[in-house]
C-alpha cells in the first residue's frame, strides 16, 4: 500500500468525477435494490415458514455497512483514500461469492453483513474524496449532482435483478455484484488520483480517534445533523425493505414491481436536480425543514387512507406510488444537505468524520427500519405510521440546528 508503489492515476474532469463518485455511492443502492425482486424466491427457498425474514437480506447488508463505516474513514485518513476503497471492494466481492454459494439464510445474512462492511469503503471514502476537493454549499451541490446519477441505479437495479432471475436464477445476482465491484475498482484505479497526500494523513491510534470523536459529537450542528440523518435513513430503509412485499401482497403487482420501482426512482430524481439548483440560494436548513414537514403530512395521509379505506382501490394505489416517489425525493432533498451540514466544521478530519457520521446514522437507522419492516401485515399501514413518527422527530430536531446553516 506504499505511495511509491501505487500506480499513477490521472484526475478526471468534473463530469467524469461526478460519474465515478456516483458509481462508488451506487455500490450500496445496487447491492440493495437488485436484491428486491429476489425476496420471494429467498423466502421460498431459505425461510418458507417465516417469509418476512427474507427482508433481513436487505437490513443485514445495511447493518454491515454501518459497522464498516466506523473503520473506513479513519483508515482512509491514515493510509489514503484509494487503498481503502480497493480493500473494501475486495471484501465486497469475496462476500458476494460466499453469499452466492450459501445454502442457509443464516450464512447468507452473515455474508451480506460482510458485504456491507466492504461496501462501506467506497461509499464513505467517496464522501471524503469529495470533501477533500469541495466544502460547504459547493459540496452539497456536487453531492446533489452525484445523486442525480446515483438515482438511476435504483431505477434499473430491480429490473436488472429480475432479468438475471429470469435467465440465471436469483443466486446469479451475487455474480453481478462481483462484476460491478471489479469494474468500479478498475475505473477508480485508472482515473482517480489520490486526494489525501502523505503530509495530511492522520496517525491511526485510539487517542486520536477519541479526540476526533469528541470534536465531532461535541459540535451541536454535527450532532443534530447526525440525529436527523439517522431518522431519514431509517425511514428510507424501512420503505425499501417493505416496498416489494407491499406491491406483491397489498396490490398484487409482483410481476410489474421492477417497472414501477424504476419509474418511482426516475420520478424522484427531480428532487436531487432541484436541490442542486436551489441549495446555494435557499440554504440547506430551509430545504430540509420544508421537505420533512411535507413528508409528515403525506405519511399521515397514507396511514389514514390505509386504516379507514376512504379511497377507491385504484386511487389508493396511485396515492401509494406518489408517496413512494416522495420518500425517495426526501432522500434527494435531505441526505446530501445533512451530510454537508455535518461535514462543514470538520474538513481537517474528513475521513474520520465521514465514518462517524455515516456509522452512527446507518447502524441506528437499522434499529428503526428493521422493526418497521418485520411489522409488515400485508398493508402499508405499519411503514406509513413508522415513517410519520420518524420524520416528525427529524423535523423537530432540524429546527434546533442554527439558522445560519
Amino acid at each position: 500500500m506504499s505511495e511509491a508503489a501505487a500506480p499513477v492515476a490521472s484526475q478526471p474532469g468534473k463530469f467524469e468525477f461526478v460519474a465515478l463518485m456516483a458509481t462508488l455511492f451506487a455500490t450500496i443502492a445496487f447491492s440493495i435494490d437488485a436484491m428486491l425482486p429476489a425476496l420471494p424466491a429467498i423466502a421460498d427457498n431459505l425461510t418458507p415458514d417465516v417469509p418476512n425474514r427474507a427482508q433481513l437480506v436487505v437490513t443485514s447488508f445495511v447493518l454491515g455497512m454501518g459497522i464498516g463505516t466506523f473503520f473506513a474513514g479513519p483508515l482512509s485518513d491514515r493510509f489514503g483514500r484509494r487503498p481503502v476503497i480497493f480493500f473494501g471492494m475486495a471484501l465486497y466481492v469475496i462476500a458476494a461469492l460466499v453469499a452466492w454459494v450459501s445454502r442457509s439464510l443464516e450464512v447468507m445474512l452473515v455474508a451480506r453483513a460482510v458485504q456491507g462492511i466492504g461496501a462501506a469503503g467506497p461509499r464513505i471514502v467517496a464522501t471524503a474524496i469529495i470533501r477533500d476537493l469541495y466544502e460547504g454549499r459547493a459540496m452539497a451541490k456536487l453531492i446533489s449532482l452525484v445523486m442525480v446519477i446515483f438515482v438511476l441505479v435504483p431505477a434499473v437495479a430491480p429490473s436488472f435483478g429480475a432479468l438475471i432471475i429470469h435467465f440465471a436464477g436469483w443466486r446469479a445476482i451475487f455474480l453481478a455484484f462481483v462484476t460491478f465491484g471489479a469494474l468500479a475498482t478498475l475505473w477508480l484505479g485508472l482515473r482517480q488520483r489520490e486526494t489525501l497526500p502523505p503530509e495530511r494523513r492522520v496517525p491511526l491510534n485510539w487517542a486520536q480517534f477519541k479526540l476526533a470523536l469528541r470534536e465531532i459529537l461535541g459540535n451541536r450542528q454535527i450532532a443534530l445533523s447526525i440525529a436527523v440523518q439517522t431518522l431519514c435513513f431509517g425511514a428510507l430503509f424501512a420503505h425499501i425493505s417493505t416496498v416489494q412485499p407491499i406491491f406483491d401482497v397489498s396490490f398484487g403487482r409482483a410481476e410489474s414491481f421492477p417497472l414501477w420501482f424504476g419509474g418511482i426512482a426516475i420520478a424522484s430524481a427531480s428532487a436531487s436536480i432541484l436541490n442542486a439548483r436551489i441549495v446555494e440560494r435557499v440554504g440547506m436548513r430551509r430545504i430540509i425543514t420544508v421537505t420533512l414537514a411535507t413528508q409528515v403530512g403525506f405519511s399521515a395521509f397514507i396511514a389514514a387512507a390505509t386504516n379507514w379505506a376512504f379511497l377507491p382501490a385504484g386511487l389508493f394505489f396511485a396515492a401509494y406510488v406518489l408517496w413512494a416517489v416522495s420518500i425517495f425525493a426526501l432522500a434527494g432533498l435531505t441526505l446530501g444537505n445533512l451530510n454537508a451540514l455535518a461535514m462543514e466544521p470538520v474538513g481537517h478530519i474528513a475521513g474520520t468524520a465521514a465514518s462517524v457520521i455515516g456509522a452512527i446514522s446507518t447502524v441506528l437507522a437499522v434499529a428503526i427500519a428493521a422493526p418497521i419492516g418485520l411489522a409488515f401485515d400485508g398493508t402499508p399501514l405499519p411503514v406509513a405510521l413508522g415513517l410519520m413518527i420518524a420524520v416528525a422527530l427529524a423535523w423537530a430536531l432540524m429546527r434546533a440546528i442554527p439558522a445560519s446553516a
